[in-house]
């Protein structure tokens, strides 16, 4: 072969690589754009029995986890991750943590091996603009995450991270962190608020019928999510008696402002699962597009 010959399929060759180099690239954007815009969920996540009980939740849940476009990443705000300051977890491989007593071996047995998402946590970290955030290798995943994760995803396989409550901040500024988030849904990560719209554990009783105030305040949360009054939901201590006796703390009650905060103009929103337990524990639980 002569030196013209050797240019000529060199420079060919060089070609081709650059074509499937771009194939590869619009595929790879292509398969970004098959997702779209990752729906958002809140998720009352109740009793941890229901990551080992087969009941309406759990099954709820399963069926949300069917439903949903296979997300590149979870990252879920729990109930049960407070801090002073903001911290993400961003180690490689969370440990699940067992985050209660008095429960059944079986369920303090339960591991959720998922992934963890150092990457997506970097990226957290540098959208967020109303707080300063910190890497954390300490936390990994409560029961608020992976007592829901592993009947949605329960083959452990999906990154999952989580953002921690800032309790020095009011709701005005867990609505606004919110907000901030939006960018990630685009990219593929699914955003989920687990906590408990009612949640009073000093009143709770093991009985089927709920009290009255907890349904009834139950009932005006749906209608102000239905109404889209995100005002009145992140000033809920403007709500009256029910709300006082419904959000205690609001550890459990804030997670909701994060998902809220990121419906966007027309998107659909529909509640999954709806019920009151144990007399002041709400189950609802609802999704954004």
């Amino acid at each position: 072969m002569n030196r013209r010959d050797f240019l000529f399929r060199m420079i060919i060759g060089m070609i081709g690589m650059a074509s499937m180099s771009k194939l590869g690239k619009t595929l790879a954007d292509q398969a970004d754009e098959k997702i779209g815009r990752m729906p958002v969920l809140f998720v009352g996540h109740g009793n941890p029995m229901n990551a080992i009980e087969d009941n309406e939740f759990s099954r709820a849940w399963e069926e949300i986890g069917r439903d949903l476009p296979r997300p590149k990443a979870v990252l879920c705000v729990s109930a049960h991750w407070e801090t002073n300051g903001s911290r993400v977890t961003a180690m490689e491989k969370p440990r699940t943590i067992h985050d209660f007593y008095g429960f059944p071996d079986e369920l303090n047995a339960k591991e959720y091996p998922a992934p963890g998402a150092p990457e997506w946590a970097e990226k957290t970290r540098k959208i967020l603009r109303k707080a300063t955030v910190k890497p954390d290798l300490d936390w990994g995943l409560d029961h608020g995450t992976w007592a829901v994760l592993c009947r949605m995803f329960p083959k452990a396989d999906v990154p999952t991270f989580q953002l921690s409550l800032d309790r020095t901040r009011p709701a005005q500024d867990h609505y606004d962190i919110g907000r901030e988030l939006a960018p990630l849904r685009d990219q593929g990560v699914l955003i989920v608020g687990s906590g408990n719209m009612v949640h009073n554990l000093r009143l709770m009783e093991w009985r089927d019928k709920p009290f009255d105030w907890a349904t009834r305040f139950d009932s005006k949360l749906r209608k102000l999510i239905e109404d889209r009054d995100h005002k009145a939901l992140i000033n809920y201590k403007d709500l009256g008696q029910d709300a006082r006796l419904a959000i205690p703390t609001n550890e459990h009650y804030l997670p909701l402002l994060y998902t809220l905060a990121l419906q966007n103009e027309g998107e659909k929103l529909s509640f999954f699962t709806e019920k009151v337990t144990l007399g002041s524990i709400s189950m609802r639980g609802l999704r954004i597009g």
